[in-house]
């Protein structure tokens, strides 16, 4: 969820940040030429660099800490610090482990899927030393000593659920579970988070200290770990300490202004097969999105973002030189239901009207006009993949409000248009409003909603209008953060009288690569808000987890797609992407929220 879970940089939670995901509330900056009209040549500050729109980045060490995983923290370490495995989703690769990116090769599996051997490719650091089994280990037990400050931990996940890990040379090393997994959920949701880390450079405790074996004890990757996050929260020093010289990224960093500008410039020693291909990045912030448009009319951006209230200048924009490219994300939005509400509880447990409030969302229509086309109808737990997105493959049910009133009537309710809709007959008979619904109960609903989102207030004035035409009112309720003011809740707590929430203006929730559920619709899991609970999924989340079926994760989408844990809503872009058309390798742009600058060049 956007507003309080963080996405990227946490490797597949959810995601953080403003209207545009990746460039809300930045600091100021100059204009510069338009470009030409048409293909562009060269960039703002020249045909070897790029200037991008971004939030100034402020924490480099490549282990998230809580309260700085924001979108740009991610991609500016990414740039300079590889990840054991990066991902694709183009259905291509095993594990969608993406096999030019990554610094290993795909595991091995034995011992009954319980342990995975790992070959490290040949790649070095910056200084010239070799990329080994040992800057793992040293990754892996500086997060194990100081797991309680690592913004990745979840109780009984990575490291909790290793039994051992075992170095076995200098290129390869395996890891064993206590438990078998779905190989596929544990490369994708728990090996995502592992990033070699120089252990020849920072294994030591003050930045006069001596390079040792510190971390082979807890106490000592304890000392090593405060250091490392000490030098990581003086920003100020980013481009001048020699901690932050050694990397493994395409990029190393050249200026860096708190707040403001910073300089990536490519590694000429970088050991990737994807090199760069430019000499420079800029990340320039902004101090809104006023400002970053304004600039971006102006052409002195080179990669930038419209903002969702001036997508009528998109041509304007597009006469001028420049590419505009919605960002999808692998997310998927959603209204939640809380089914522990003494009184609209009872209603949210009753699928057939669950069923008909889904028919009275058009999300097609919803989606290309008033989202203009920048978002695309959610149709379950497992998000569209990316050539399927907007096409409605996988979902159940259709815009219909003929069936929906069919519904209604069928299941003992007097519908009452743009009245008050009301229970007929009780009881839980097949053709009765169901269990714990009484006589004159009506379809009066709340929904707790975001403010600051034009397309979110339209939406819903959309919807609360379809639904009065068969008689269920919907009351809207715009909060700054919807989460905080919906919790989980048990039927007898007083918090527990919020009927439905919504917080998917920049979608409800971000996947990593294997988009399981069970941080979100499983029961007790952390992140179902509204209690929802079906023996039958819990059956299938545990299976996308811990069976060896690759039919799994399938079978948990289809259910709940069909079962409505929660009304599937428009799922927005990510961002609204306008970059200068002689700007060549930005398309397809990642939907897990990378940006992989190597990729990029100029038109010759």
């Amino acid at each position: 969820m956007r507003s309080t879970f963080q996405r990227r940089a946490l490797r597949g939670a959810a995601a953080v940040t403003g209207a545009a995901a990746i460039a809300l509330g930045l600091a100021a900056c100059s204009g510069g030429a338009a470009p030409k009209s048409g293909a562009a040549q060269g960039g703002s500050q020249g045909k070897d660099t790029v200037t991008v729109a971004l939030r100034t980045p402020n924490w480099i060490l490549p282990i998230s800490a809580p309260g700085f995983t924001q979108g740009e923290n991610a991609i500016f370490g990414a740039a300079q610090y590889r990840h054991l495995y990066e991902y694709r989703l183009d259905g291509t690769a095993q594990y969608n482990i993406d096999p030019e990116r990554s610094m290993a090769e795909p595991p091995q599996v034995s011992d009954g899927g319980k342990t995975l051997t790992i070959t490290l490719k040949d790649n070095t650091w910056s200084d010239g030393k070799p990329v080994t089994t040992r800057d793992v280990r040293f990754w892996y037990n500086l997060v194990t000593a100081n797991k309680d400050k690592w913004a990745s931990y979840r109780p009984g996940g990575f490291p909790d659920n290793i039994a051992d890990f075992t170095v076995k040379d200098d290129k390869t090393f395996s890891l064993t579970t206590k438990k078998p997994y779905n190989t596929a959920w544990f490369v994708d949701n728990q090996l995502n988070r592992i990033v070699p880390l120089p252990q020849h450079a920072w294994d030591k405790d003050s930045a006069t200290g001596q390079v040792g074996d510190l971390d082979l004890t807890p106490d000592g990757a304890k000392k090593v770990f405060a250091f490392l996050t000490a030098a990581s929260k003086d920003p100020k020093s980013y481009a001048t300490d020699p901690l932050w010289q050694v990397n493994s990224g395409a990029w190393k960093l050249e200026k860096y202004v708190p707040n403001g500008e910073v300089v990536l410039a490519a590694r000429p020693n970088y050991s990737g097969s994807d090199k760069p291909k430019l000499s420079k990045v800029v990340l320039r912030p902004f101090t809104g999105d006023d400002a970053e448009f304004n600039v971006l009319r102006a052409g002195g951006i080179d990669y930038g973002y419209i903002p969702p209230a001036n997508m009528s200048q998109q041509k304007y924009l597009e006469s001028k030189g420049y590419k505009v490219s919605p960002w999808y994300g692998w997310s998927i939005t959603y209204l939640q239901l809380n089914y522990n509400n003494p009184k609209s509880g009872p209603l949210f447990k009753q699928l057939y009207l669950r069923q008909a409030m889904q028919m009275l969302i058009d999300q097609p229509t919803i989606s290309k006009v008033i989202w203009a086309g920048m978002a695309a109808p959610t149709c379950g737990p497992v998000p569209a993949k990316p050539d399927a997105i907007g096409t409605g493959a996988g979902c159940v049910y259709s815009f219909d409000p003929a069936k929906a009133k069919q519904l209604l009537e069928a299941h003992g309710w007097k519908v009452t248009p743009d009245g008050q809709t009301t229970c007929e007959k009780p009881g839980s008979g097949p053709d009765q409003c169901g269990e714990g619904v009484a006589a004159g109960t009506p379809l009066s609903f709340t929904v707790t909603s975001q403010t600051g989102f034009a397309a979110t207030s339209k939406m819903f004035a959309e919807i609360k209008s379809q639904m009065a035409k068969l008689g269920i009112v919907l009351t809207v309720k715009e909060v700054p953060d919807s989460v905080a003011v919906t919790p989980m809740c048990k039927p007898s707590e007083s918090s527990c009288s919020w009927d439905m929430s919504f917080f998917g203006s920049q979608g409800s929730w971000y996947f990593p690569a294997f988009a399981s559920g069970e941080r979100l619709f499983q029961t007790g899991a952390p992140v179902n808000l509204g209690s929802y609970s079906n023996p039958e999924a819990d059956k299938l989340i545990d299976a996308t987890q811990f069976s060896a079926d690759d039919t799994a994760l399938k079978a948990y989408n289809d259910l709940l797609a069909k079962d409505l844990p929660v009304l599937w809503m428009p799922n927005p872009v990510y961002q609204i992407s306008a970059y200068n058309a002689g700007l060549q390798g930005v398309d397809p742009q990642d939907p897990m929220n990378n940006m992989f600058f190597q990729d990029w060049s100029w038109k010759s």
